[in-house]
């Protein structure tokens, strides 16, 4: 029953992110380039709550982005899988109490999202590479996604570790004779 709450509740923060990533952002952007948020929340859930909640997490969001934006189906939801497994796979083998670590493991998913989705849709769409437009947006994106996680560290922590502490907390009882 605890999981499906916080299924819910987590819906309605991707509600809230998706609220700000399309209409607040397109206000206070840098040269036009707004912060991905959804990596940040996609990443988060595959830290706090394992591989599989990330993966399953970054796919329905991803499509539920794919749809609602008009993209091509399925490359957003097969990114943000990635970056949701990638999460869980941070869990395991980094801190989570080091700033500096999230900040790092936020830089390069971003970079790995913006990446590969721009390759896939290149590769779907053949439209030419145009790689210098492209560091120009990856870094500033990087830069807005750096700040935001800076800013938002421990709000993400504090409500992290009581996710980490739902979903992982061991189910064991012992019985002493």
């Amino acid at each position: 029953m605890k999981n499906l709450i916080v299924a819910i509740v987590s819906f309605i923060v991707f509600l809230i992110i998706y609220f700000l990533q399309i209409n607040f952002f397109t206000w206070f952007n840098i040269a036009g380039i707004k912060p991905n948020l959804f990596v940040m929340l996609v990443l988060f859930l595959g830290l706090y709550t394992g591989e599989r909640n990330g993966l399953f997490s970054g796919i329905v969001y991803g499509l539920f982005i794919d749809i609602t934006m008009g993209r091509n189906i399925g490359i957003s939801a097969i990114m943000l899988g990635i970056v949701g497994l990638l999460g869980g796979y941070f869990d395991k083998n980094f801190s989570k109490d080091s700033r500096i670590i999230i900040i790092a493991m936020v830089l390069g998913s971003t970079l790995l999202f913006e990446l590969g989705t721009y390759m896939l849709n290149a590769f779907i769409l053949n439209y030419t590479i145009e790689v210098l437009a492209f560091i120009k947006i990856i870094l500033i994106e990087m830069l807005f996604n750096m700040l935001l996680t800076i800013i938002l560290y421990p709000l993400m922590q504090r409500v992290g570790y009581t996710l980490e502490n739902m979903y992982k907390s061991s189910q064991v009882l012992t019985r002493y004779f």
